[in-house]
């Protein structure tokens, strides 16, 4: 049983092994990822009932470009398609969509399409569904930095007024909280340039489970997991 009022407000996937679970099947590394799409959809509905605030999805980093183009062709239509099957279905159940990461060279189509999704839940004030795209943590971090230097350079702040806090506002999406969990699946143990800000502070759950075998029994276990730790952020335990 989870104990309610200990839900993790934010978790973030890194969903790792849908090559490894489609090879260990005899099918072709696409049916691993059109598996791992249902996956996804699985994942939100069980965080919509836990009562979860916030799940980010690592979808797509920077170095997946250099995967084989035909890979990269089927994964964009897997986004197309969640996008243009998905998108009504979470707003009717009043969830807010976001997407994080750099816009280049996702193609135009795609980035209409994530615009207008993101236009049409802007004012949604439930569960937050994140897809880090084409997004690595370093590249946020760099990105912030570049667009502090130039509010500097406009005069719109002071730099010796910089801190923690203020740096946050300059990432992809200043109003997401950090993580308070990070779930990554296929037993893989780093974090791979994913949410190097957000994630601090965070609990790390690592699943031995590919990620089109990670259901809502394993999001309970992981969370399970989760409730047993004491989250000191430098502290020391309570006595």
């Amino acid at each position: 049983m989870l104990d309610n009022p200990k839900i993790p407000k934010h978790v973030a996937f890194i969903m790792d092994g849908n090559g490894r679970w489609a090879r260990e099947r005899g099918l072709a590394r696409t049916a691993g990822h059109r598996e791992g799409v249902q996956r996804v959809k699985e994942i939100i509905r069980g965080a919509y009932k836990l009562g979860i605030q916030t799940v980010t999805f690592f979808v797509f980093s920077t170095e997946n470009w250099r995967r084989p183009k035909s890979e990269v062709a089927v994964l964009m239509r897997y986004l197309d398609h969640f996008l243009g099957q998905e998108i009504n279905q979470l707003h009717r159940n009043n969830i807010r969509f976001l997407v994080i990461g750099r816009s280049e060279p996702i193609p135009q189509y795609l980035q209409e399409k994530i615009r207008k999704a993101q236009g049409k839940t802007k004012d949604n004030t439930g569960l937050r569904v994140v897809l880090a795209l084409n997004y690595g943590g370093r590249q946020e971090i760099v990105d912030a930095a570049k667009k502090f230097s130039q509010d500097v350079l406009a005069g719109k702040i002071d730099p010796e007024s910089l801190d923690e806090e203020k740096f946050g506002h300059y990432l992809y999406a200043a109003d997401i909280t950090d993580p308070d969990l990070l779930i990554r699946t296929s037993n893989e143990m780093r974090i791979s340039n994913f949410l190097l800000w957000q994630l601090s502070y965070s609990e790390f759950y690592f699943s031995p489970k590919c990620w089109p075998d990670f259901g809502i029994i394993e999001l309970k276990d992981a969370i399970s997991q989760y409730q047993l730790r004491q989250r000191r952020f430098g502290g020391i335990d309570a006595d």
